[in-house]
C-alpha cells in the first residue's frame, strides 16, 4: 500500500490512482481516502446496476461515513458542505422500484445519473489533495459491503 497520494493531474487521474492503489478487490480499504472512493462506487453500483434492490444498513453506514468525513467545515466551505449533505440525502431518500405505483415519481427512484457520484468523487479528490499522506482506516465490523 502506498503512503502518499500523488496529487498532480486531473481529478479523474487522481481518483483512478486512488482506486487502483488504495481500494482492495474485496473488503474495506485500509485508508480513509480509499474507503471514501470505495463507498461512492459501492453506492453507484448498487443504484445503477441493481436499482438499490439490495439496500441495507451497510449502505447507510457508507453514506454516514462519507458525510462524517467529507462534510467538514474545516476542509470545505459551508456551501460545499451543504452540497455534500444534499447529494448524500438524495442517495438516502428513495423508494424501491417495487414500491412505486404505476404513476411513479422519478424523483423518488434510486439515483442513477453519474453527475452526483462524480461530484462526490471530486470532493474525495479534494480531500485527498488536502491529505496526501494516507490516513489509516480501521475496518468497521458492522459493514459487510
Amino acid at each position: 500500500m502506498a503512503d502518499h497520494i500523488p496529487t498532480s493531474g486531473t481529478n479523474h487521474e487522481i481518483a483512478s490512482w486512488i482506486w487502483h492503489n488504495l481500494v482492495p478487490k474485496n473488503g474495506q480499504a485500509s485508508t480513509v481516502q480509499g474507503e471514501l472512493l470505495r463507498a461512492i462506487e459501492k453506492l453507484r453500483w448498487e443504484a445503477q446496476e441493481n436499482g438499490n434492490i439490495n439496500w441495507d444498513e451497510g449502505f447507510i453506514i457508507l453514506i454516514d461515513f462519507l458525510e462524517n468525513t467529507l462534510a467538514q467545515p474545516s476542509l470545505f466551505s459551508p456551501k460545499d458542505c451543504e452540497a455534500i449533505r444534499q447529494d448524500l440525502s438524495r442517495l438516502r431518500s428513495f423508494k424501491p422500484i417495487v414500491d412505486e405505483p404505476d404513476d411513479f415519481d422519478e424523483e423518488g427512484l434510486p439515483y442513477v445519473d453519474d453527475d452526483l457520484y462524480d461530484r462526490l468523487t471530486d470532493f474525495v479528490v479534494a480531500f485527498s489533495k488536502a491529505n496526501p499522506e494516507t490516513i489509516p482506516h480501521p475496518s468497521n465490523p458492522k459493514l459487510m459491503r
